[in-house]
């Protein structure tokens, strides 16, 4: 297993403790700009945001990229892979890393994560933007990537076996148990009732690919469902923000930057 110590600097990012485990990070842009954390989504790490950095730095943004337990170069932890647990990680992260309220950017199932953080801990979020997600098992539209997984697709598996084994801190030998433990948590997670977003109190993005993993219907009863939610569809895949940051990132940063108007009132 891994031998990374807290302080260690790697690949531009630094190793800190975040409730006794060993979490990598990279901060950048503007220190006393606006704090944005972005979170990464499943077999994802920090570096899926590589369309954004620039962007959001050159908007004066102060950038927070964590990449959680088992992914990326962050070390794997004993147990299973739950939301609860990524949950209560990044809650820790985001008092001992930013220490601040932050706005939160979520991509799949990272997109959860910072709805339900934005639920739990209110004092901590400024406002949140999901990407490409779904929060039940019933609004999801991702078959197929969930069979190539589950059938161990050659192509498949070699395709997130290469980004894993780049930079874990954990050895090639290891990426089966993070493969078998991510697996076993997209079979059943997420799987919320809508209603848990009505405790979202922060003003909340859902942008949606038109071809994504989350069903338009299912999407749009999210933002129904957010007390002060908005919506954005953008024609993309799962991959919207890699395929399209030129739509996407000045979208995120205007949001951020400014809620728009949630009435329209005629002048008299």
């Amino acid at each position: 297993m891994s031998s990374v110590t807290i302080g260690d600097r790697v690949d531009g990012g630094v190793y800190i403790d975040v409730g006794g485990r060993r979490i990598w990070h990279f901060c950048g842009g503007d220190p006393s700009g606006p704090p944005v954390v972005l979170l990464h989504g499943a077999f994802g790490s920090a570096s899926t945001w590589g369309a954004q950095f620039s962007d959001f730095i050159r908007a004066g943004l102060s950038i927070f990229a964590p990449e959680r337990s088992g992914h990326g170069h962050s070390p794997d932890h004993d147990g299973p892979f739950t939301l609860d647990d990524m949950v209560a990680e990044t809650i820790g992260y985001l008092e001992r890393a930013v220490g601040a309220p932050a706005h939160l950017v979520g991509w799949s199932d990272g997109a959860v994560i910072a709805l339900l953080v934005a639920r739990s801990r209110p004092d901590l979020v400024s406002r949140v933007v999901t990407t490409s997600t779904y929060i039940n098992q019933t609004g999801h539209d991702a078959a197929e990537f969930l069979d190539l997984i589950r059938s161990r697709h050659p192509a498949t598996v070699e395709f997130l076996r290469d980004g894993y084994v780049a930079v874990t801190p954990d050895g090639p030998e290891h990426f089966g148990v993070v493969y078998d433990k991510t697996f076993a948590m997209l079979e059943h997670e997420p799987d919320f009732d809508l209603s848990v977003l009505a405790g979202v109190a922060a003003s909340t993005l859902v942008v949606a690919p038109d071809h994504g993993v989350g069903l338009l219907d299912h999407v749009l009863d999210m933002v129904r469902a957010l007390p002060k939610g908005r919506l954005a569809v953008l024609p993309g895949t799962h991959i919207l923000p890699v395929e399209a940051p030129e739509l996407f990132n000045p979208l995120v940063v205007s949001f951020l930057a400014a809620d728009p108007p949630h009435h329209w009132v005629p002048y008299r």
